[in-house]
């Protein structure tokens, strides 16, 4: 049977008589506490969830559990106990009436574990919980490799693959792949991230700044699978046929900030940088052997492909980012790039000239001297330096290379070499401020592991990592939602 949309304003209208049916006669009482989460639940308009999931119930059959209460409920558990699982989540349900309510639900008229797992799936909406099938061949045991040091992150397995995967793209870059994902993406666009927006809480629209990282997930400690044949019982210990593991998409990969090798995935997260509240937009999950460089090629091309909200005009990036292809890969996108070098030599480059470049891009003089950038010449696409040492129209180099009052200036042109020469050059003061902003995605990714426990989610396919993740997203923008509109009216006021 399909499901009876509910308005949101019949759901506050319920949340109104339940809490003063109990909770205003003395027996049961409401603490300072509950009410920044009853306020969240109060100004978080789901119930598009209902007719976007119309298509996934049948005509016939029981009346289902309104769709919006269900994603209402996941969310609570969220916000209150991340750490126990549905089973548990259940029984907190039954136990504590304010939470019945305040997904929807009468108290005593609670949805079993199993209607949310129903639900699960009709969020999810492909027939496979994974992307890999989970029978894999046994590999060879290979060379055990030394770990890297402290604070160092696991190199690329394949050097060239960044390269490969942006040409690739450029071949057809038409192409648009349907992923697992989308479906909750398109829900998370329609009805949280544009509300964000709204509100003013991406940045201006018309010219957004996004920045991107990886952050490990750990999902178990170690791998887990069984074999496909009866070889073992038959005395044969080792045999070359497939096995079945139950988390397929997993592997294993090296954990830099705990400085050792973990079993999960690689989340890499993209956010909006001039949010203050540290938004995520998009999120992404890779093998844990996945290096960062790879993930952003696949990631920010998804995002661009599926991000209707804006447009993209800066790209805050660290180290792990820096390679030649990957800002080959934002130019033809259009975007600006803002990554950190990764030192590959400390001798400088010549040019035509008598002057230098740095290896950060930056000219010396025929003294040694760094010059200072003078502006960017949008119409030529190239960078103007200054000479150091002449300010105004005074000049104290006393080996002048330059007889003219203004200094010597040397240009560098962004097509001769796009990661040494970007539009903005990195030691001005500009570069440095928008740069500082990068580190809104690790904050993000924080708030996500530590502060929501995404990690404590005890599950083997990646259709549940998938919804815990961006259920967790959701919970981000309605804190901020009520950051905004916490002072603008007081619930209790309203409801008693």
């Amino acid at each position: 049977m399909k499901p009876v949309f509910v308005t949101h304003a019949s759901y506050q209208d319920f949340v109104l008589t339940q809490l003063k049916k109990h909770y205003s006669n003395g027996i049961l009482t409401l603490v300072s506490k509950d009410w920044p989460i009853i306020t969240k639940l109060w100004i978080t308009d789901i119930s598009y969830i209902t007719p976007w999931l119309n298509d996934t119930y049948s005509i016939k059959g029981p009346a289902p559990r309104d769709p919006a209460s269900m994603l209402r409920s996941y969310l609570l558990f969220l916000f209150t106990n991340p750490t126990i699982g549905i089973t548990k989540w259940v029984d907190e349900l039954h136990r504590v009436p304010l939470y019945a309510i305040l997904s929807g639900f009468e108290p005593g008229d609670i949805p079993g574990v199993g209607t949310f797992y129903d639900f699960f799936n009709r969020l999810w909406g492909l027939d496979f919980n994974n992307v890999k099938p989970k029978a894999k061949r046994k590999r060879k045991k290979k060379k055990k490799k030394k770990k890297p040091k402290k604070g160092e992150k696991q190199a690329p397995k394949n050097p060239g693959i960044v390269a490969k995967l942006i040409n690739r793209f450029f071949r057809d870059s038409s192409k648009k792949k349907v992923l697992p994902g989308d479906k909750l993406f398109e829900f998370f666009q329609s009805q949280i991230l544009s509300v964000s927006a709204n509100l003013g809480l991406l940045g201006n629209l018309d010219s957004l700044s996004v920045a991107g990282d990886g952050t490990p997930l750990v999902t178990a400690s170690y791998p887990r699978s069984k074999p496909s044949c009866d070889c073992y019982a038959q005395g044969v210990t080792k045999c070359n046929h497939p096995r079945l593991f139950s988390q397929p998409d997993c592997n294993s990969g090296w954990d830099s900030s705990r400085e050792k090798y973990y079993n999960g995935y690689s989340l890499y997260m993209i956010s909006a940088c001039d949010s203050f509240h540290d938004l995520p937009l998009y999120p992404r999950l890779h093998p844990a052997s996945r290096h960062d460089s790879v993930s952003f090629v696949t990631g920010s091309i998804e995002f661009a492909q599926r991000f209707t909200l804006g447009t993209i005009n800066k790209f805050l990036l660290d180290a792990a980012h820096d390679a030649e292809a990957i800002y080959e890969l934002l130019e033809h996108q259009g975007v600006e790039a803002f990554i950190d070098l990764n030192p590959r030599t400390k001798k400088n480059f010549s040019s035509e000239s008598d002057i230098q470049i740095s290896p950060k891009g930056i000219p010396v003089c025929s003294i040694g001297k760094e010059m200072k950038p003078n502006g960017y010449d949008k119409s030529q696409n190239r960078q103007k330096w200054r000479c150091p040492l002449a300010t105004g129209t005074k000049n104290t180099c006393k080996k002048r290379c330059s007889n003219a009052k203004y200094g010597r200036t040397f240009h560098t042109f962004s097509k001769d070499n796009l990661r040494l020469f970007p539009r903005t050059a990195r030691s001005s003061e500009k570069w440095k401020f928008i740069y500082k902003r990068r580190t809104s995605v690790e904050r993000s990714n924080k708030r996500e592991k530590v502060d929501y426990q995404l990690e404590a989610g005890r599950h083997r396919s990646t259709k549940m990592w998938y919804i815990r993740l961006y259920c967790v997203m959701m919970c981000q923008h309605i804190d901020a939602w009520h950051s905004v509109k916490k002072d603008t009216f007081k619930l209790s006021e309203i409801i008693f």
